[in-house]
């Protein structure tokens, strides 16, 4: 029975550790969306670092980081880049499209026709406008609504 307790007593406080560094993990890194037209993706925190990817508004990120007027930012895919803080937002949520030729549809569910301008592709960004169950509706960057399958999007 000492042997327990000497386990318990050790593994408690590593535990507790580890509990409370998941919690700090997860209140750091929060959603965040392109507010502006155009943004460019950086390797580093500066215009003097390579540009990697021009997005579009509506995409969204996870911050994982400050520096300066910088935020250090991971997509979809869980590829980690830097951006200009004053072209983000945090007070709407954005979704992006996962996979290629996704259909968007007139209300939620399969039994609505598709949408006109859709198929689109993988990060096509929009903004969340709501939630129903499974479906989201969702505004494109030039106002046009749809809904589409939660399972279907990445939302931030």
């Amino acid at each position: 029975m000492n042997r327990f307790k000497t386990k318990f007593f050790f593994l408690l406080p590593l535990f507790l550790l580890c509990f409370t560094i998941s919690i700090f993990i997860a209140q750091y890194s929060e959603a965040l969306c392109i507010k502006n037209k155009r943004a460019n993706l950086r390797k580093g925190p500066g215009t003097n670092h390579e540009k990697l990817w021009e997005v579009f508004k509506y995409m969204p990120f996870k911050q994982l980081g400050t520096k300066g007027a910088w935020k250090r930012i991971q997509d979809v895919d869980g590829d980690i880049y830097w951006v200009h803080a004053p072209l983000t937002t945090q007070k709407y949520k954005c979704a992006v499209i996962k996979n290629n030729k996704t259909n968007l549809r007139e209300g939620p569910g399969t039994k609505f026709p598709i949408v006109a301008w859709a198929p689109v592709d993988k990060f096509f960004a929009m903004k969340v406008l709501k939630t129903n169950k499974d479906w989201v509706y969702i505004e494109d960057s030039t106002g046009d609504k749809a809904w589409i399958y939660r399972s279907l999007v990445w939302i931030q």
